[in-house]
C-alpha cells in the first residue's frame, strides 16, 4: 500500500498547478483611474497617461467566451466602402432642435452616447424629456434607472409632463438583468441612468469602480452595435469635472456630451466633446423651468439682455461655438491695487492669455496695467476658449482703465500677437452677419484675411491691424 505521503509526491505537481490556476484565476491588480491601464504592481505614475497616484487594486479578470461579450461581427467578408449602404438622413429626430444641434442632426441607429454633467445640472430631466418626445411619436424607449424609484421617477414626469405609455421605466442595477430586458423589449433608444451604478456579476468589484464601469459600458456598446438599439449612458463627474472612471470609456463611446452651468445661473449648456457623426464642441442652450430645461433658440439675445448702456469695460465679443456664432458680453474692472502684488481675476476666458494681454498692453500701447487690479468676466457664465475674443478683452481692460465706454453698436473680434499685431481668424462672415442680425451697425476685425469680405447691409466694417489703430478706431 502506498503512504499518504507517497501519494501526496505523486499528485504534488497537479495540486500546485491547480492552485497556481485559481490563484491566477482570482488575482487581482492595479488599475489606472485615468485611463485603464492595467499593472500587475502599484505603480506612482501611470505609464500609459503620465497621471499621478492613479491606481487602485481590483480584481482582474480575463475577457472569455463566457464573459457576455460574443463576437461584433457584422459582415463575414471585407467589404469595398461604396457597395456599403449608408443615409444620412436615417437620423432619428427627438423633436428637441437643441439637443439635436448637439447630436449633429439627431440619433444614430446603433450609436452610444455618454452624458456627464455635475450633480443636479438637469441630465436625467433632459434626458426624460427625450425620450416622452420620442415616445409621443410611436416610438418604444427605455429609461433604466439605478438611483431612483419608479415613483420618484414618475413624480418627476408628472412635472415635466413625460407619461406616454410608450415610454418604459425600469429600476434596475444588475447588468445581466437590464441585457435580457433590453433584448426581450426592444426598444429604440434606451438611457441608463447612471452607468457607475450598474455591475457586472462575472466581477467581484464594487459597482463605480474602473473595472465594473468598463466592463458594463462595454457590454452595453456592444449590445448597441449589435441590435442598433441607441444608448444614452449617464456619467457621474470627479470634483475635477470629468467622467468619473477610465478615462477609455470615452474612446469607446460614439459621441460625449458635458452639461455645463451652475446654480447662480438659470441657463444650462449641453456641449459636445465628442462626436463622430457630426460637428464636435457644439452646444446647446437651455433654461431651466419648474416644467424642465426649455431649449433657448437665440442664445446671442438671451446672453446680452441685461447689458450695461454707455458703460466703460463692456464690449461684445461674436464667439464660435461649433457651427454657431453667440454674441457673449466681456466685462473688465480695472482700479489701482492697494496691495503690493495686484490681483488678476477671470472668468470665462483663460487666466494665462489675460496676463499676456495685460504684458503686450504696457508694453506696445503704453498703458501701465502693472500696478492695478484686474478683473474680467464673461457675462452669463459662458466660457470663451478662443483665440478670436483676444481683441474684444483688450478693448475691455483699456476701456475700464482709460474709463472711456465702447459704442454700444460695435462687436470686437480677432487674435493679438505678442508685438501687438491684429491677426486673422476662421469664420468672420460667419460672426459678422450674426452681429448685423442683433442689430449692431459697427464691426473692428482684423485687416489680415478681411480685404475680400465685401460690406455688408447695415454693418460698418472697421479694419485694424495694430492695437495701436484699435484705440484709435475706439475712443
Amino acid at each position: 500500500m502506498l503512504t499518504k505521503a507517497l501519494i501526496y509526491l505523486m499528485f504534488r505537481p497537479f495540486l500546485l498547478k491547480t492552485e497556481r490556476w485559481i490563484l491566477k484565476k482570482n488575482r487581482t491588480a492595479f488599475f489606472c483611474r485615468n485611463c485603464g491601464y492595467e499593472s500587475p504592481k502599484w505603480l506612482g505614475k501611470c505609464p500609459a497617461c503620465n497621471e499621478w497616484n492613479a491606481f487602485i487594486e481590483e480584481e482582474a479578470t480575463t475577457i472569455g467566451a463566457d464573459s457576455g461579450y460574443g463576437t461584433l461581427q457584422m459582415n463575414e467578408n471585407p467589404l469595398s466602402i461604396d457597395t456599403i449602404e449608408a443615409n444620412e438622413k436615417e437620423r432619428v429626430k427627438t423633436d428637441i432642435l437643441e439637443m439635436d444641434r448637439v447630436l449633429g442632426g439627431g440619433i444614430v441607429e446603433g450609436s452610444a452616447v455618454l452624458v456627464g454633467g455635475d450633480p443636479g445640472i438637469g441630465k436625467s430631466t433632459l434626458l426624460l424629456q427625450m425620450l416622452q418626445k420620442l415616445a409621443e411619436k410611436g416610438r418604444n424607449v427605455l429609461y433604466v434607472s439605478g438611483e431612483e424609484s419608479a415613483r420618484q421617477i414618475k413624480l418627476r414626469g408628472m412635472r415635466i409632463g413625460a407619461e406616454s405609455k410608450n415610454l418604459l421605466v425600469l429600476v434596475e442595477t444588475s447588468l445581466e438583468n437590464i441585457l435580457q430586458h433590453l433584448k426581450t423589449l426592444k426598444p429604440d433608444v434606451a438611457v441608463i441612468d447612471s452607468i457607475q451604478t450598474v455591475f457586472s456579476t462575472s466581477m467581484g468589484s464594487a459597482p463605480g469602480s474602473v473595472g465594473q464601469v468598463r466592463e458594463t459600458a462595454g457590454r452595453l456598446i456592444h449590445f448597441a452595435k449589435k441590435t442598433g438599439v441607441s444608448i444614452f449612458l449617464v456619467g457621474h463627474v470627479t470634483k475635477e469635472g470629468s467622467i468619473a472612471g477610465p478615462k477609455v470609456l470615452e474612446h469607446m463611446v460614439d459621441t460625449v456630451l458635458y452639461f455645463e452651468g451652475d446654480s447662480g445661473h438659470a441657463y444650462r449648456i449641453i456641449r459636445g466633446m465628442k462626436n463622430r457623426f457630426g460637428p464636435s464642441n457644439e452646444i446647446g442652450v437651455f433654461e431651466m423651468r419648474d416644467s424642465g430645461l426649455v431649449e433657448v433658440l437665440n442664445p446671442s439675445t438671451f446672453f446680452l439682455s441685461e447689458r450695461p448702456e454707455a458703460a466703460s469695460g463692456s464690449v461684445v465679443v461674436p464667439s464660435m461655438e461649433g457651427t454657431r456664432p453667440i454674441l457673449v458680453e466681456i466685462q473688465s474692472l480695472v482700479s489701482p491695487s492697494p496691495l503690493g502684488t495686484p490681483r488678476r481675476t477671470s472668468i470665462g476666458v483663460d487666466s494665462n492669455r489675460v496676463s499676456l494681454l495685460v504684458a503686450v498692453l504696457d508694453r506696445v500701447c503704453g498703458l501701465h496695467l502693472s500696478s492695478n487690479d484686474i478683473f474680467l468676466n464673461v457675462a452669463g457664465g459662458i466660457r470663451v476658449d478662443e483665440p478670436a475674443a483676444d481683441l474684444g478683452i483688450v478693448a475691455a481692460m483699456a476701456s475700464s482703465f482709460l474709463e472711456r465706454p465702447i459704442d454700444p453698436g460695435t462687436v470686437i473680434f480677432g487674435e493679438v500677437g505678442l508685438t501687438g499685431e491684429v491677426r486673422g481668424i476662421s469664420q468672420m462672415i460667419v460672426r459678422i452677419r450674426e452681429a448685423a442680425r442683433m442689430g449692431f451697425n459697427r464691426c473692428l476685425l482684423p485687416r489680415t484675411l478681411s480685404q475680400e469680405i465685401t460690406e455688408l447691409s447695415g454693418i460698418e466694417l472697421c479694419r485694424v491691424g495694430s492695437l495701436g489703430e484699435l484705440l484709435e478706431n475706439l475712443f
